[in-house]
């Protein structure tokens, strides 16, 4: 809304503030008769300090939308609705058109992680389960040592993409393809690590991955403990974890494989706990966007995955 001075003439009927011409309709009745009261006011040097005797407020300095336009949506205005002065905020949650606390949206964002994350473990058992049980294909995988390099370049590629790339993973159908690919080339990577342990081995490692990763999404989805709070302590535990698995390529020690192992399959087991809870929001301190289904799932993928690698390991490492 504008206002312009009217200087037409001395004081009088047509001197005075008013609404620019076509700013608004009139009020029924039309505007108030008369101007500002004769005196000092307004003076070139400013305001009066103090009200006049018989001063009036200029006309139409109310609200020209209540009266008349009652009803209408009022326009936003820049100086009176901006954030902090108490109409539109950009950064109220419903303007944000979620809320993450409410059960029904949380309950979908968890089916559609799990779903999304069956259908990966699918993929990759029936990886493992073809080089392990197919000879042809287990000879094949093992003499051809570029698939595995070709395999773990797209791996990487893929889960970096996802990981770093915001716009990626949250638009579809881009986000589902990006994780195919990763899942593909992680699958395929597992099987030919797998191909190269006895099958009653990778069995027991199934199962007993499978057993422990039910065991600990249950205690994330009932214990009373917050372990979203822990994400510095367990990047400090990955990267000893990681200083170690460098330590233990030069030192061939089964018992030093065996504690590497155990370590290993103990981190992921807590990183399991602890993205379960990201993904579960609600009284925890920090969970992620129910816009971030495919990250999440990325998420427990890894763990799980890196929990069977470590057991299958630890197995491998106590029989052989």
């Amino acid at each position: 809304m504008s206002y312009a001075y009217n200087q037409q003439g001395p004081y009088g009927q047509q001197q005075g503030y008013g609404p620019s011409p076509g700013a608004y309709p009139p009020p029924p009745g039309g505007y108030p008769q008369g101007g500002y009261p004769q005196g000092d006011y307004p003076q070139p040097g400013g305001y009066p300090s103090a009200p006049q005797p018989g001063f009036q407020p200029p006309p139409y300095a109310a609200d020209p939308y209540a009266g008349a336009n009652q009803g209408e949506a009022h326009p936003f205005n820049s100086n009176t609705d901006a954030p902090g002065y108490g109409g539109y905020n950009p950064e109220d949650p419903e303007v944000k058109g979620f809320d993450f606390t409410e059960q029904s949206i949380r309950k979908g964002f968890i089916r559609k992680v799990y779903s999304i994350l069956m259908v990966q473990l699918v993929i990759t058992m029936g990886f493992i389960a073809l080089m392990c049980y197919e000879p042809k294909t287990k000879d094949f995988v093992q003499k051809t040592p570029s698939l595995f390099i070709v395999a773990l370049v797209v791996m990487i590629v893929a889960m970096i993409t996802l990981a770093c790339c915001g716009e990626v993973r949250r638009k579809a159908p881009i986000n589902y393809i990006m994780l195919f690919i990763f899942t593909i080339a992680e699958g395929f990577l597992l099987g030919v690590s797998s191909s190269h342990y006895r099958q009653d081995a990778v069995l027991m490692a199934v199962g007993i991955t499978a057993a422990v990763c039910l065991a600990l999404t249950l205690f994330a989805f009932q214990t009373k403990y917050d372990f979203t709070m822990m994400g510095g302590i367990l990047l400090v535990a990955v990267i000893i974890l990681l200083v170690f698995g460098i330590v233990a390529i030069f030192v061939q020690n089964k018992i030093v494989q065996l504690v590497y192992a155990s370590l290993g399959a103990l981190i992921f087991s807590i990183y399991l706990i602890y993205d379960t809870q990201l993904m579960m929001g609600g009284k925890h301190k920090y969970s992620i966007s129910p816009e971030e289904y495919v990250f999440a799932a990325l998420n427990l993928y890894l763990d799980i995955i890196n929990i069977f690698m470590y057991i299958l390991a630890i197995i491998g490492s106590s029989r052989d």
